[in-house]
Protein backbone atom coordinates (compact mmCIF):
# COMPACT_ATOMS: atom_id res chain seq x y z
CA UNK A 1 0.00 0.00 0.00
CA UNK A 2 1.50 3.32 -0.77
CA UNK A 3 0.28 7.05 0.12
CA UNK A 4 0.08 9.60 -2.90
CA UNK A 5 -1.20 13.23 -3.02
CA UNK A 6 -2.96 13.54 -6.54
CA UNK A 7 -1.92 16.27 -8.52
CA UNK A 8 -4.05 16.12 -11.92
CA UNK A 9 -6.68 14.28 -13.74
CA UNK A 10 -5.37 12.71 -16.96
CA UNK A 11 -6.88 12.25 -20.24
CA UNK A 12 -8.47 8.47 -19.20
CA UNK A 13 -9.69 10.13 -15.98
CA UNK A 14 -7.32 8.50 -13.51
CA UNK A 15 -5.91 10.54 -10.80
CA UNK A 16 -2.26 11.23 -11.94
CA UNK A 17 1.11 11.12 -8.57
CA UNK A 18 4.03 11.31 -8.78
CA UNK A 19 4.23 8.87 -12.65
CA UNK A 20 1.13 6.77 -10.88
CA UNK A 21 -2.14 6.70 -11.77
CA UNK A 22 -5.04 5.89 -9.62
CA UNK A 23 -9.03 6.02 -10.88
CA UNK A 24 -11.25 7.53 -8.86
CA UNK A 25 -9.55 10.21 -7.59
CA UNK A 26 -9.13 14.07 -8.11
CA UNK A 27 -6.91 16.79 -7.91
CA UNK A 28 -5.21 17.82 -4.67
CA UNK A 29 -6.28 14.69 -2.79
CA UNK A 30 -4.43 13.04 -0.14
CA UNK A 31 -5.01 8.91 -0.79
CA UNK A 32 -3.71 5.18 -0.60
CA UNK A 33 -3.92 3.26 -3.03
CA UNK A 34 -2.67 -0.80 -3.89
CA UNK A 35 -0.09 -0.40 -6.42
CA UNK A 36 0.88 -2.87 -9.46
CA UNK A 37 3.66 -0.84 -11.44
CA UNK A 38 2.42 2.46 -12.17
CA UNK A 39 -1.07 1.94 -11.73
CA UNK A 40 -3.11 1.44 -8.37
CA UNK A 41 -6.56 0.85 -6.71
CA UNK A 42 -7.89 3.28 -4.67
CA UNK A 43 -8.03 2.05 -0.55
CA UNK A 44 -8.63 5.28 0.99
CA UNK A 45 -8.97 8.59 0.67
CA UNK A 46 -7.69 10.43 3.16
CA UNK A 47 -8.22 14.11 2.55
CA UNK A 48 -10.97 14.49 -0.07
CA UNK A 49 -11.09 17.16 -2.53
CA UNK A 50 -13.55 19.99 -1.90
CA UNK A 51 -14.57 19.09 -5.64
CA UNK A 52 -15.66 15.54 -4.29
CA UNK A 53 -19.34 14.47 -4.47
CA UNK A 54 -21.96 12.28 -3.14
CA UNK A 55 -21.89 9.70 -6.81
CA UNK A 56 -25.58 9.54 -7.69
CA UNK A 57 -25.50 5.63 -9.03
CA UNK A 58 -25.21 2.82 -6.58
CA UNK A 59 -22.77 1.28 -9.45
CA UNK A 60 -20.34 3.56 -9.54
CA UNK A 61 -16.93 2.50 -8.93
CA UNK A 62 -17.74 -1.00 -10.15
CA UNK A 63 -19.36 -0.03 -13.41
CA UNK A 64 -17.04 0.70 -16.27
CA UNK A 65 -19.38 3.17 -17.91
CA UNK A 66 -18.56 6.09 -15.71
CA UNK A 67 -15.38 7.83 -14.39
CA UNK A 68 -16.26 11.05 -12.56
CA UNK A 69 -19.66 10.99 -11.19
CA UNK A 70 -17.72 12.12 -7.87
CA UNK A 71 -16.70 15.29 -9.19
CA UNK A 72 -18.79 18.48 -8.79
CA UNK A 73 -20.08 19.65 -12.20
CA UNK A 74 -18.19 22.91 -12.46
CA UNK A 75 -14.44 21.49 -12.52
CA UNK A 76 -15.48 18.30 -14.58
CA UNK A 77 -16.38 20.74 -17.36
CA UNK A 78 -14.05 22.74 -17.31
CA UNK A 79 -11.45 19.75 -16.95
CA UNK A 80 -13.03 18.33 -20.31
CA UNK A 81 -12.47 21.90 -21.73
CA UNK A 82 -8.59 22.28 -20.79
CA UNK A 83 -8.37 18.83 -22.19
CA UNK A 84 -9.63 20.15 -25.89
CA UNK A 85 -6.66 23.19 -25.43
CA UNK A 86 -4.60 20.51 -24.49
CA UNK A 87 -4.72 18.81 -27.47
CA UNK A 88 -4.88 22.00 -29.81
CA UNK A 89 -1.94 23.24 -28.54
CA UNK A 90 0.19 19.92 -28.75
CA UNK A 91 -0.22 21.01 -32.22
CA UNK A 92 0.74 24.70 -31.91
CA UNK A 93 -2.86 25.74 -31.76
CA UNK A 94 -4.79 28.36 -30.67
CA UNK A 95 -8.35 29.79 -30.31
CA UNK A 96 -11.55 30.38 -28.01
CA UNK A 97 -12.73 27.05 -26.03
CA UNK A 98 -15.90 27.69 -25.26
CA UNK A 99 -17.46 26.32 -21.89
CA UNK A 100 -18.49 22.97 -22.16
CA UNK A 101 -21.79 21.94 -23.56
CA UNK A 102 -23.34 19.93 -20.39
CA UNK A 103 -25.28 16.79 -21.55
CA UNK A 104 -27.97 16.06 -18.54
CA UNK A 105 -28.88 13.33 -16.74
CA UNK A 106 -31.32 10.88 -18.23
CA UNK A 107 -30.39 11.67 -21.39
CA UNK A 108 -28.80 8.84 -23.55
CA UNK A 109 -30.85 7.16 -26.17
CA UNK A 110 -28.42 4.45 -27.33
CA UNK A 111 -26.75 1.98 -24.53
CA UNK A 112 -24.37 -1.47 -25.21
CA UNK A 113 -25.73 -3.80 -22.69
CA UNK A 114 -23.62 -6.85 -22.42
CA UNK A 115 -24.79 -10.68 -21.73
CA UNK A 116 -24.01 -13.60 -20.34
CA UNK A 117 -25.24 -16.70 -19.08
CA UNK A 118 -25.63 -18.16 -15.68
CA UNK A 119 -28.30 -20.59 -13.66
CA UNK A 120 -30.96 -17.78 -13.03
CA UNK A 121 -30.83 -16.90 -16.88
CA UNK A 122 -29.38 -13.90 -18.76
CA UNK A 123 -27.51 -11.44 -16.90
CA UNK A 124 -27.00 -7.97 -18.67
CA UNK A 125 -25.36 -5.03 -17.80
CA UNK A 126 -22.12 -2.78 -18.72
CA UNK A 127 -18.43 -4.19 -18.46
CA UNK A 128 -16.84 -3.78 -15.11
CA UNK A 129 -13.98 -1.10 -14.75
CA UNK A 130 -10.43 -2.25 -16.71
CA UNK A 131 -12.24 -5.97 -16.81
CA UNK A 132 -13.86 -8.37 -19.25
CA UNK A 133 -16.60 -9.16 -16.22
CA UNK A 134 -20.26 -7.87 -16.34
CA UNK A 135 -21.36 -5.15 -13.67
CA UNK A 136 -25.00 -6.41 -13.73
CA UNK A 137 -27.14 -2.93 -13.93
CA UNK A 138 -30.64 -2.35 -12.38
CA UNK A 139 -30.09 1.41 -12.93
CA UNK A 140 -28.62 4.06 -14.97
CA UNK A 141 -28.76 8.02 -13.99
CA UNK A 142 -27.39 8.40 -17.52
CA UNK A 143 -30.27 6.78 -19.83
CA UNK A 144 -33.00 7.74 -20.72
CA UNK A 145 -35.71 6.06 -18.18
CA UNK A 146 -37.21 4.30 -20.86
CA UNK A 147 -34.45 2.34 -21.45
CA UNK A 148 -34.16 1.72 -17.80
CA UNK A 149 -37.16 0.51 -17.67
CA UNK A 150 -36.36 -1.87 -20.41
CA UNK A 151 -33.41 -3.91 -18.89
CA UNK A 152 -35.51 -6.59 -17.46
CA UNK A 153 -37.05 -7.35 -20.91
CA UNK A 154 -33.53 -6.86 -22.75
CA UNK A 155 -32.65 -9.59 -20.36
CA UNK A 156 -34.92 -12.25 -21.61
CA UNK A 157 -34.20 -11.19 -25.14
CA UNK A 158 -30.58 -11.70 -24.60
CA UNK A 159 -31.41 -15.39 -23.73
CA UNK A 160 -31.64 -17.13 -27.57
CA UNK A 161 -28.84 -15.49 -28.49
CA UNK A 162 -26.82 -17.68 -25.49
CA UNK A 163 -27.04 -20.13 -27.13
CA UNK A 164 -23.55 -21.41 -28.45
CA UNK A 165 -20.80 -21.51 -24.71
CA UNK A 166 -18.78 -18.84 -27.17
CA UNK A 167 -20.94 -16.05 -28.10
CA UNK A 168 -20.71 -13.05 -26.06
CA UNK A 169 -23.61 -11.12 -27.22
CA UNK A 170 -24.09 -7.32 -26.85
CA UNK A 171 -27.19 -5.72 -27.52
CA UNK A 172 -26.97 -2.05 -29.20
CA UNK A 173 -29.88 -0.58 -28.12
CA UNK A 174 -31.52 2.58 -29.60
CA UNK A 175 -34.60 4.97 -28.22
CA UNK A 176 -36.35 5.73 -31.56
CA UNK A 177 -39.80 7.44 -31.68
CA UNK A 178 -41.88 4.39 -32.81
CA UNK A 179 -40.02 2.00 -30.17
CA UNK A 180 -36.87 0.39 -29.49
CA UNK A 181 -34.30 -0.91 -32.06
CA UNK A 182 -32.02 -3.68 -31.00
CA UNK A 183 -28.99 -5.07 -33.16
CA UNK A 184 -26.95 -8.08 -31.56
CA UNK A 185 -23.54 -8.68 -31.87
CA UNK A 186 -20.71 -11.04 -30.92
CA UNK A 187 -22.87 -14.38 -31.24
CA UNK A 188 -20.76 -17.06 -32.33
CA UNK A 189 -21.07 -17.32 -36.21
CA UNK A 190 -18.54 -20.25 -37.06
CA UNK A 191 -20.26 -23.01 -35.90
CA UNK A 192 -23.50 -22.35 -38.19
CA UNK A 193 -24.75 -19.45 -36.24
CA UNK A 194 -28.40 -18.96 -34.09
CA UNK A 195 -30.45 -21.35 -34.52
CA UNK A 196 -33.76 -21.10 -35.78
CA UNK A 197 -35.49 -22.27 -32.36
CA UNK A 198 -33.24 -19.23 -30.97
CA UNK A 199 -34.50 -16.88 -33.47
CA UNK A 200 -37.86 -17.93 -33.00
CA UNK A 201 -37.92 -17.46 -29.39
CA UNK A 202 -35.78 -13.97 -29.79
CA UNK A 203 -39.43 -12.81 -31.99
CA UNK A 204 -41.51 -14.16 -29.43
CA UNK A 205 -40.21 -12.17 -26.78
CA UNK A 206 -39.45 -9.08 -28.86
CA UNK A 207 -43.10 -9.12 -29.45
CA UNK A 208 -44.13 -10.23 -25.88
CA UNK A 209 -42.23 -6.89 -24.85
CA UNK A 210 -43.30 -4.22 -27.86
CA UNK A 211 -40.15 -3.75 -29.37
CA UNK A 212 -40.12 -2.02 -32.84
CA UNK A 213 -36.70 -4.07 -34.10
CA UNK A 214 -34.99 -6.94 -33.37
CA UNK A 215 -32.10 -7.47 -35.75
CA UNK A 216 -28.37 -9.63 -35.29
CA UNK A 217 -25.72 -8.11 -37.27
CA UNK A 218 -27.69 -6.17 -39.32
CA UNK A 219 -30.07 -9.56 -40.38
CA UNK A 220 -33.56 -9.41 -39.44
CA UNK A 221 -34.85 -11.92 -36.27
CA UNK A 222 -38.14 -9.57 -36.19
CA UNK A 223 -39.60 -6.26 -36.76
CA UNK A 224 -43.49 -4.57 -35.81
CA UNK A 225 -42.55 -1.14 -37.01
CA UNK A 226 -39.80 1.08 -38.83
CA UNK A 227 -37.97 2.26 -36.10
CA UNK A 228 -37.77 5.95 -36.87
CA UNK A 229 -35.69 9.12 -35.39
CA UNK A 230 -36.64 12.84 -36.33
CA UNK A 231 -33.63 14.96 -37.56
CA UNK A 232 -34.58 18.45 -38.03
CA UNK A 233 -36.91 18.94 -39.94
CA UNK A 234 -37.01 15.34 -41.47
CA UNK A 235 -37.81 11.93 -40.54
CA UNK A 236 -35.96 9.31 -41.09
CA UNK A 237 -36.09 5.20 -41.17
CA UNK A 238 -33.30 4.43 -39.43
CA UNK A 239 -31.34 1.52 -41.08
CA UNK A 240 -30.52 -1.45 -38.32
CA UNK A 241 -27.01 -0.81 -36.34
CA UNK A 242 -26.94 2.48 -38.04
CA UNK A 243 -25.12 5.53 -36.12
CA UNK A 244 -27.36 8.39 -34.31
CA UNK A 245 -25.90 10.93 -32.15
CA UNK A 246 -26.18 9.32 -28.35
CA UNK A 247 -28.14 12.17 -26.84
CA UNK A 248 -30.81 14.60 -28.04
CA UNK A 249 -29.62 17.39 -26.32
CA UNK A 250 -25.71 17.29 -27.54
CA UNK A 251 -26.68 16.57 -31.02
CA UNK A 252 -29.11 19.71 -30.70
CA UNK A 253 -26.64 21.94 -29.39
CA UNK A 254 -23.85 20.45 -32.14
CA UNK A 255 -25.98 21.17 -35.17
CA UNK A 256 -27.52 24.45 -34.23
CA UNK A 257 -23.66 25.44 -33.22
CA UNK A 258 -22.53 24.18 -37.27
CA UNK A 259 -25.40 26.12 -38.65
CA UNK A 260 -25.00 29.39 -37.36
CA UNK A 261 -21.59 28.50 -38.60
CA UNK A 262 -22.91 28.05 -42.05
CA UNK A 263 -25.13 31.07 -41.90
CA UNK A 264 -24.96 33.08 -45.73
CA UNK A 265 -23.63 30.16 -47.75
CA UNK A 266 -25.43 28.77 -50.80
CA UNK A 267 -23.88 25.95 -51.43
CA UNK A 268 -22.72 22.99 -48.06
CA UNK A 269 -21.34 20.03 -48.69
CA UNK A 270 -22.04 17.55 -45.73
CA UNK A 271 -19.43 15.12 -45.29
CA UNK A 272 -19.53 11.99 -43.46
CA UNK A 273 -23.08 12.55 -42.79
CA UNK A 274 -24.47 9.44 -41.56
CA UNK A 275 -28.37 9.48 -41.87
CA UNK A 276 -28.27 13.41 -42.36
CA UNK A 277 -27.77 14.16 -38.68
CA UNK A 278 -26.94 17.94 -40.29
CA UNK A 279 -27.75 17.54 -43.51
CA UNK A 280 -31.90 18.61 -42.93
CA UNK A 281 -30.53 21.34 -41.14
CA UNK A 282 -28.38 22.75 -43.17
CA UNK A 283 -30.74 22.34 -46.38
CA UNK A 284 -32.58 25.13 -44.03
CA UNK A 285 -29.44 27.50 -44.86
CA UNK A 286 -28.54 26.21 -48.66
CA UNK A 287 -27.80 23.35 -50.80
CA UNK A 288 -26.23 20.14 -49.62
CA UNK A 289 -24.63 17.64 -51.10
CA UNK A 290 -24.29 15.08 -48.62
CA UNK A 291 -21.76 12.02 -48.54
CA UNK A 292 -21.20 8.77 -46.29
CA UNK A 293 -19.60 5.51 -46.91
CA UNK A 294 -22.51 3.54 -45.36
CA UNK A 295 -24.78 2.64 -48.53
CA UNK A 296 -27.91 2.09 -45.94
CA UNK A 297 -27.62 5.57 -44.67
CA UNK A 298 -27.64 6.85 -47.89
CA UNK A 299 -31.10 5.22 -48.66
CA UNK A 300 -32.33 6.63 -45.23
CA UNK A 301 -31.48 10.01 -45.91
CA UNK A 302 -32.75 9.88 -49.47
CA UNK A 303 -35.52 8.14 -48.32
CA UNK A 304 -36.69 11.48 -46.14
CA UNK A 305 -36.49 13.85 -48.38
CA UNK A 306 -40.35 13.72 -49.11
CA UNK A 307 -40.88 14.12 -44.84
CA UNK A 308 -39.13 17.77 -44.88
CA UNK A 309 -40.73 20.75 -46.72
CA UNK A 310 -39.09 24.11 -47.26
CA UNK A 311 -35.27 22.76 -47.34
CA UNK A 312 -33.60 23.57 -50.11
CA UNK A 313 -31.79 21.16 -52.47
CA UNK A 314 -30.45 18.01 -51.16
CA UNK A 315 -27.98 15.17 -52.90
CA UNK A 316 -26.34 12.38 -51.48
CA UNK A 317 -24.50 9.58 -52.55
CA UNK A 318 -22.52 6.67 -50.89
CA UNK A 319 -18.71 7.10 -51.34
CA UNK A 320 -15.95 5.89 -48.84
CA UNK A 321 -14.31 9.55 -48.02
CA UNK A 322 -10.91 7.63 -46.75
CA UNK A 323 -10.00 5.94 -49.69
CA UNK A 324 -11.96 8.47 -52.16
CA UNK A 325 -12.34 11.54 -50.42
CA UNK A 326 -14.08 14.38 -52.30
CA UNK A 327 -11.33 16.54 -54.45
CA UNK A 328 -10.55 19.96 -54.06
CA UNK A 329 -11.36 20.43 -57.98
CA UNK A 330 -14.88 19.30 -56.37
CA UNK A 331 -14.61 21.55 -53.88
CA UNK A 332 -14.23 24.59 -55.40
CA UNK A 333 -17.77 25.25 -55.78
CA UNK A 334 -18.91 25.23 -52.39
CA UNK A 335 -19.02 28.10 -49.52
CA UNK A 336 -18.79 25.77 -47.05
CA UNK A 337 -17.89 22.13 -45.88
CA UNK A 338 -19.04 20.56 -42.65
CA UNK A 339 -17.18 16.77 -41.78
CA UNK A 340 -18.28 14.29 -38.73
CA UNK A 341 -15.73 11.70 -39.11
CA UNK A 342 -15.00 8.59 -37.05
CA UNK A 343 -12.53 8.46 -34.05
CA UNK A 344 -9.59 8.20 -36.85
CA UNK A 345 -10.10 11.83 -38.24
CA UNK A 346 -10.01 12.66 -41.88
CA UNK A 347 -6.75 12.87 -42.95
CA UNK A 348 -7.19 12.74 -46.35
CA UNK A 349 -10.36 14.84 -46.75
CA UNK A 350 -8.50 17.86 -44.71
CA UNK A 351 -5.55 17.54 -47.18
CA UNK A 352 -8.35 17.80 -50.06
CA UNK A 353 -10.38 21.05 -48.23
CA UNK A 354 -6.71 22.45 -47.35
CA UNK A 355 -6.07 22.70 -51.69
CA UNK A 356 -9.95 24.07 -52.24
CA UNK A 357 -11.59 27.10 -52.44
CA UNK A 358 -13.70 27.01 -49.54
CA UNK A 359 -14.04 29.73 -47.56
CA UNK A 360 -15.41 27.93 -44.45
CA UNK A 361 -15.18 24.53 -42.36
CA UNK A 362 -17.31 23.04 -39.47
CA UNK A 363 -15.29 20.26 -37.94
CA UNK A 364 -17.51 18.17 -35.72
CA UNK A 365 -15.22 15.43 -33.97
CA UNK A 366 -14.95 12.47 -31.22
CA UNK A 367 -11.40 12.92 -30.44
CA UNK A 368 -10.00 15.93 -29.52
CA UNK A 369 -6.65 14.59 -30.69
CA UNK A 370 -7.12 13.50 -34.29
CA UNK A 371 -9.38 16.83 -34.64
CA UNK A 372 -6.35 18.91 -33.37
CA UNK A 373 -4.23 17.07 -35.78
CA UNK A 374 -6.85 17.44 -39.07
CA UNK A 375 -7.33 21.13 -37.94
CA UNK A 376 -3.11 21.70 -38.17
CA UNK A 377 -3.52 20.97 -41.92
CA UNK A 378 -6.57 24.04 -42.67
CA UNK A 379 -4.22 26.48 -40.58
CA UNK A 380 -1.30 25.42 -42.14
CA UNK A 381 -3.05 26.13 -45.91
CA UNK A 382 -4.16 29.36 -44.16
CA UNK A 383 -7.38 28.66 -41.93
CA UNK A 384 -7.91 30.23 -39.07
CA UNK A 385 -9.39 28.35 -36.01
CA UNK A 386 -12.09 30.43 -34.94
CA UNK A 387 -13.68 29.21 -32.05
CA UNK A 388 -14.42 25.43 -30.27
CA UNK A 389 -17.42 24.43 -28.27
CA UNK A 390 -16.63 21.21 -26.44
CA UNK A 391 -19.92 19.16 -25.92
CA UNK A 392 -20.12 16.76 -23.15
CA UNK A 393 -22.12 14.07 -24.58
CA UNK A 394 -21.36 10.93 -22.83
CA UNK A 395 -21.82 12.36 -19.43
CA UNK A 396 -19.21 11.33 -16.44
CA UNK A 397 -17.03 10.06 -18.92
CA UNK A 398 -13.46 10.95 -20.19
CA UNK A 399 -15.05 11.03 -23.82
CA UNK A 400 -15.22 14.97 -25.12
CA UNK A 401 -17.25 15.57 -28.29
CA UNK A 402 -16.12 19.11 -30.46
CA UNK A 403 -17.33 21.20 -33.17
CA UNK A 404 -14.52 23.69 -34.30
CA UNK A 405 -14.95 26.84 -36.96
CA UNK A 406 -12.54 27.85 -39.69
CA UNK A 407 -12.52 30.42 -42.39
CA UNK A 408 -9.54 31.58 -44.44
Amino acid sequence: MRELRIQAVGAQGDGIAEGSFVPLTLPGERITAEMTGARGELVEVLEPSPDRVLPPCPHFGVCGGCAFQHWDAAPYLEWKREQVRFQLAREGLETEVLPTFASPPASRRRVALHARGGKGGARLGFKERRSWNLARIETCPVSNPKLVAAFPALARLAAPFLEHPKSAPTLHVTLTATGLDIDVTGVEAKSGGLSADARVRAAMIAGEHDFARVTMAGEMIYMARQPMVKLGPAVVALPAGSFLQAVPQAEKAMVEFAVEAARGASRIVDLFSGVGTFTFRLAEVGSVHAADSSAPAIAALKGALGTANGLKAITAEARDLTRRPVLSTELNKVDVAVLDPPRAGAFEQHVEIAKSKVARVVGVSCNPATFARDAKILVDAGFRLERVLPVDQFLWSPHIELVGVFSR
